[in-house]
């Protein structure tokens, strides 16, 4: 017997230090290509920019690839292969002296990674069916607690030892991940079974699964979820600046506004994943995507920064509840032996989720102002959660008559 428990403990670790290796070089990136000779202002936060998105680039279009490869060959060696990849990428960021070699290595990384949709695909076949919404649940929590704490680690790594020894850290860390992932993860995946099926390409395989209406709902849950979270984030700091003030503790304020919807999310996650185990995911999801929406409200009404701390932690509770969710209903709907597939799929809708929210927010925040885009983000989950009540709707009455 497979103990998913181990499973869910030893990817939990794997999950944090990939996200958190993704997002660690944030606070240091322009200095880092300061210290490289590059001076120009404009031209360091152009370069910064670039080099930060372009792993979301190249993840966008590599996940499907490595989604197919999964379902023939295991999850498991999807694992080993993204965590030792990126362990190696990591490492030669190290060891880069130019923002073009910095850049190449990023798209490298993002073209080789696909650990997330891997881990998950594996934990929602080899986990007991009454556990996998507290499972999901609790490998989000891991993957948001990289992401909130990585920024973290990389400012208090820099300070302590410079900019070049944290690639190595990262590196060593996931390496480490990676070789705990081969000796204590366990699949249960039949790939002769798996080889004997006839080849799908990667467009066949999407086009087959867009045949089913309840995974194109459920992969623009996960683009609108980070669509609609980041969409206000390179506004945030002047949001933040306009109802505090120039004053003391500004960047602060600014970097708690930021994080506190990931903290509220990574306790709501394996705790409403629980409640989807006993009450059903479709619920759990319906209440979550209209929570969410509605959170939104407070947020263009709020008159002072301790408002918009309350109102983005209640944001992230609800959020906790999305992806879970929809990770446990994806597995439902999907057809055995296409599970990696749907999942990279909904990997890279989320990376598109990271690309456009932010620039569209920023255009359209010259227009109707940060308060407008908290409006139009809830309004597209309330148009969202519609869209989905209807479709799982529709795959209920027609198991109910089959």
């Amino acid at each position: 017997m497979i103990n998913w428990k181990v499973n869910l403990s030893v990817l939990w670790i794997g999950q944090f230090l990939t996200m958190a290796g993704m997002t660690m070089i944030v606070p240091f990136m322009p200095l880092y290509l300061q210290e490289m000779g590059m001076q120009n202002e404009h031209e360091v936060a152009l370069w910064a920019s670039l080099i930060f998105s372009a792993n979301f680039v190249t993840s966008l279009f590599a996940q499907p690839i490595w989604g197919g490869l999964a379902d023939r060959y295991g999850r498991k060696m999807m694992l080993l292969r993204s965590g030792f990849g990126m362990a190696i990428v990591m490492t030669l960021m190290g060891f880069a002296h130019s923002p073009w070699q910095l850049l190449l290595l990023r798209m490298l990384n993002g073209t080789i990674s696909g650990f997330a949709p891997a881990a998950i695909a594996l934990i929602s076949i080899n986990t007991p069916k009454e556990r996998i919404g507290f499972a999901m649940g609790t490998l989000q929590s891991g993957g948001v607690a990289g992401t909130i704490l990585g920024p973290l680690i990389g400012g208090l790594l820099a300070e302590a030892f410079g900019y070049r020894p944290i690639f190595y850290i990262t590196g060593s860390l996931l390496f480490a991940a990676s070789i705990i992932a081969l000796l204590l993860v366990r699949e249960s995946f039949d790939r002769t079974k798996a080889k004997l099926k006839e080849r799908v390409s990667v467009l066949a395989g999407a086009r087959e699964l867009a045949k089913i209406p309840q995974l194109p709902a459920l992969f623009s849950v996960t683009f609108l979820i980070q669509f609609a979270l980041l969409g206000p984030m390179t506004l945030m700091p002047l949001f933040v600046q306009d109802l505090h003030g120039k004053t003391a503790m500004l960047a602060f304020f600014a970097g708690l506004v930021g994080s506190v919807n990931g903290f509220s999310n990574m306790i709501a996650s394996p705790l409403l994943g629980r409640l989807g185990d006993k009450l059903g995911a479709e619920k759990i999801l319906g209440i979550c995507l209209i929570g969410a929406a509605l959170s939104f409200v407070p947020q263009a009404l709020v008159e002072n920064v301790w408002q918009l701390i309350a109102s983005r932690f209640l944001l992230g509770v609800f959020m906790g509840g999305l992806l879970p969710s929809v990770y446990t209903l994806i597995r439902r709907f999907t057809p055995d032996g296409m599970e990696s597939r749907a999942y990279s799929l909904n990997t890279s809708t989320l990376s598109l989720g990271n690309m456009l929210g932010p620039l569209v927010g920023g255009l359209l925040g010259g227009w109707v102002s940060i308060r407008g885009v908290f409006v139009l983000s809830g309004i597209l989950l309330l148009m969202n959660s519609v869209w989905v009540k209807r479709t799982l709707g529709s795959g209920k009455r027609k198991a109910a008559k089959a």
